[in-house]
């Protein structure tokens, strides 16, 4: 089992000219040079961009749905990691209603449970195919009130990691810290994320 080390790459404008931050989180076996490159498609030209690489490529070792001490130590330095970085972006001057989340597959799940677990007035949160993580979700872990902060989730119908299910699930608990969800799901999409699903997160979460 593993932890992460700190290793960070940036891009868009210098914190110090940007309006906004956005923290993007990569999937399994993917790179944060990967995940960042997704900017080209969302095109967020008025902040500073930043994505967190994880040790050996994987937020955790096993499925966001196996028990969740199975994927210790690994997920709570995840959720650290993430965690430090969103409080240093605070503390370079960018409050938490103008930092936003942006992930895929395991960084989608990773996305939704960080944020989850610190409910609060963020700018808003992308899930491309994630849901809340453990074998059962656990009401316990969640705390604050994001209100109204948008949060866009999709999922394909079937996908081969993240079930309509537990996005299902996961919706009704983010709308229970009051956010504000739209979910799609795509009948027989592969395990990707398709054009129409970049336009519709951003409308939803950027406007």
């Amino acid at each position: 089992m593993y932890t992460h080390q700190k290793n960070i790459i940036t891009a868009g404008l210098p914190i110090g000219e940007a309006s906004k931050a956005v923290i993007f989180l990569h999937g399994r076996g993917s790179s944060a040079e990967d995940i960042i490159a997704l900017n080209n498609h969302l095109k967020i030209n008025d902040a500073a961009l930043f994505a967190p690489q994880a040790t050996n490529n994987s937020w955790y070792p096993y499925s966001f749905m196996a028990p969740e001490a199975e994927n210790q130590p690994a997920l709570d330095s995840a959720l650290a990691q993430i965690d430090a970085l969103t409080t240093d972006v605070v503390a370079q001057g960018i409050p938490l209603s103008q930092i936003y989340f942006v992930g895929f597959s395991q960084g989608a799940c990773l996305t939704l449970e960080y944020i989850t677990r610190h409910a609060a007035a963020y700018g808003g949160a992308i899930a491309f195919t994630g849901g809340l993580i453990g074998e059962t979700i656990n009401l316990d872990n969640y705390t604050g009130d994001f209100a109204q902060t948008p949060i866009w989730i999709s999922t394909g119908n079937p996908d081969p990691h993240v079930p309509v299910s537990r996005v299902m699930e996961s919706k009704e608990v983010i709308e229970s810290k009051n956010g504000k969800v739209a979910v799609q799901v795509y009948p027989g999409r592969p395990h990707t994320i398709t054009r129409e699903e970049i336009t519709l997160a951003v409308q939803h979460v950027f406007g």
